[in-house]
């Protein structure tokens, strides 16, 4: 394969943490985080809520605690969990105590919000004694009074020094397991202070566009924003923020780290957006593929173009292809090579057990490769 030097991103360096057995920062791969919105007091519903977005490839997930109901909930909630949980803390520092005696991988906090230096180094003494971090989270919409009176508006350096406060007060009872985000619903604000943030400290940066919308306005805003900055080797985790299911802002996520080649999930899908020469019902076909092969872990390519003008490079570029023919007749490529022919009524059933073959062919040679590394140890 041709060395590609365009594509090359050269990643920021932080320190590493650990969110219960997650690595985040350092050279640990970019996590995908989202957060529940079921009641957390309702540890059932929180819980099957919970194993959805870990289906979807959750890393960690986030989950609000705002009262005594949801902290004491909490410890069921994450014995059941498969991923590390984080809970969200805004003000009441005995909710942080409870959060972290309950077995919170994380809690989100901003220090400087919850009062006294003495609570302050009471949550770290709670974090230190249960090897919990903790992610400082700056928001523009509700910055600190003072820096409004100071900047006149939210703006990139009001959201740096803000962070920097919290960090500090962190620094100063010795504490150094946390992770910082900035966030904006602003794209330009957000991306600003990131970068601005990014230059100023070492510790793993969280990143996330705030408040950004519904599925298709939040996810092209998201793409954008974060996109931006993890193209420029900033981000270690990150938040798609959705007015959508949470599950749905974990496939956001991974596709935005598919796009830039940081993280391969389950199947990436090369398709066209259809035209008079499309031999099928291309848009239909997609939507079906990727609905039908969500439940695919292992990273591999699926081409699907509806014709042969664009069909067979594509193809040639994909573990699986399917390009449209004549008569209900398509085309299909296995590894880049023209294989045999499908017709149109078998042709859904069929690309999927030609992707379900593919990924344990791919996973029992990753078995096989490292069954035998094993051995040469």
């Amino acid at each position: 394969m041709s060395i590609r030097p365009w594509r090359d991103i050269a990643r920021r360096q932080s320190r590493q943490i650990m969110v219960g057995n997650v690595a985040v920062g350092g050279d640990a791969p970019v996590t995908v985080q989202t957060m529940t919105n079921t009641p957390t007091s309702d540890a059932r519903a929180t819980i099957d809520q919970i194993r959805r977005c870990e289906e979807a490839g959750a890393d960690i997930i986030r989950v609000s605690c705002p009262d005594e109901e949801s902290t004491a909930a909490l410890k069921q909630i994450v014995r059941a969990a498969r991923v590390p949980i984080v809970a969200d803390i805004h003000f009441h520092y005995k909710r942080a105590l409870e959060a972290a005696d309950a077995g919170a991988a994380c809690l989100r906090i901003n220090p400087g919000n919850i009062g006294s230096s003495a609570r302050v180094a009471e949550v770290v003494r709670a974090a230190k004694a249960n090897g919990c971090a903790i992610r400082i989270g700056v928001n523009a919409g509700s910055l600190e009074r003072d820096l409004l009176e100071k900047y006149g508006e939210p703006c990139p350096e009001a959201l740096v020094e803000s962070a920097l406060d919290h960090i500090k007060l962190l620094d100063d009872h010795d504490f150094r397991e946390y992770k910082v985000a900035v966030k904006a619903s602003d794209v330009f604000l957000a991306v600003a202070a990131y970068m601005q943030l990014a230059d100023a400290v070492d510790c793993p940066l969280h990143l996330g566009i705030t408040e950004a919308g519904g599925l298709i306005g939040g996810t092209v805003k998201s793409a954008i924003g974060m996109g931006n900055l993890l193209w420029a080797g900033i981000g270690d985790t990150i938040r798609v923020s959705l007015s959508a299911e949470p599950e749905e802002e974990v496939r956001v996520g991974f596709e935005i780290l598919k796009s830039l080649g940081i993280r391969n999930r389950g199947v990436r899908v090369v398709s066209c957006p259809s035209c008079a020469r499309q031999g099928f019902d291309v848009i239909r076909t997609v939507q079906a593929l990727e609905e039908r092969l969500r439940h695919i872990r292992t990273p591999m390519s699926l081409s699907v173009l509806g014709c042969i003008v664009n069909g067979p490079g594509e193809a040639r570029e994909t573990d699986i292809g399917i390009t449209g023919g004549g008569q209900g007749k398509h085309m299909v490529y296995l590894s880049g090579v023209t294989d045999h022919h499908v017709q149109d009524a078998d042709m859904i059933e069929h690309i999927v057990r030609l992707v379900e073959a593919k990924a344990a062919e791919i996973e029992a040679g990753m078995i096989d490769a490292g069954t035998t590394a094993q051995a040469a140890e």
